[in-house]
């Protein structure tokens, strides 16, 4: 799919990998809808960047677990660019707990962390696929983490929600061929703000890295460039890690 001209809504896009993916797709070509739920600042600050440098976006505030939100996004970005071509399910959040404090893991974490990171994921993507099915053409590139293969992460229900993002993947995939493709990527450790705070342990993991070097946002928005522009790509998890999981 080449991107000139294409409409690609990206979940969490003000801050991150959500941020770095809004900028590269739109320096090429695309049409881009910058989705936030409390980073509206950010949001508003990618849409300006993007504006000025002659591009289009948007930013429209939903939270991805209310699924009425969702919908009402999606509908304001074909009311607005006309279509939506791409989606990239980047929203996500974690829940910092020991791996072994299963105390500490209660229904509400599960609860929070499945609403957004799952559920979430899955509205968006219901959101989109009546309009790709029409048009006979569409991607959408899922978020998930090494977490989801390893089983360490942040927590046990971050882990176990990225390894469902991983198979829900491959389910769609099947489901929604030929004319809609779906993939993944997985990434290792990503030099985010979620690093804040835990810059020592970022240190030590990057020394025992084979690349000796942590992801950049901008590596996650390469391959995500790459996913929603190779056509004979569905149905893949591709781990960018450094080297992390060997």
């Amino acid at each position: 799919m080449e991107l000139k001209d294409k409409v690609v809504i990206i979940t969490g896009g003000g801050t991150g990998i959500g941020r770095a993916t809004a900028l590269k797709l739109a320096a090429a070509g695309a049409k881009v809808v910058i989705n936030y739920s409390r980073s509206g600042k950010e949001a508003a600050e990618v849409v300006n960047e993007i504006t000025q440098k002659g591009g289009a976006a948007f930013a429209y505030r939903a939270n991805v677990a209310i699924e009425n939100e969702v919908i009402n996004m999606v509908s304001q970005t074909v009311s607005t660019f006309g279509k939506v071509d791409g989606l990239v399910n980047n929203a996500s959040i974690t829940a910092q707990i020991a791996m072994d404090d299963l105390v500490a893991v209660t229904d509400e974490v599960w609860d929070s962390l499945l609403n957004v990171n799952v559920k979430g994921m899955f509205h968006c993507i219901k959101a989109v696929v009546p309009y790709m099915k029409k048009q006979q053409s569409g991607v959408i590139v899922n978020i998930g983490s090494v977490a989801g293969t390893t089983g360490i992460g942040s927590s046990i229900p971050y882990a176990a929600t990225k390894s469902a993002i991983h198979t829900m993947t491959r389910s769609l995939a099947i489901a929604l061929a030929p004319y809609i493709r779906v993939n993944c990527i997985s990434p290792g450790a990503v030099d985010t703000r979620w690093w804040s705070g835990h810059e020592e342990k970022m240190y030590k993991l990057t020394g025992n890295l084979p690349l000796k070097r942590i992801s950049t946002p901008n590596d996650i928005a390469e391959a995500i460039l790459f996913q929603l522009t190779q056509e004979s790509v569905t149905g893949q998890v591709f781990t960018i890690d450094n080297g992390q999981t060997l």
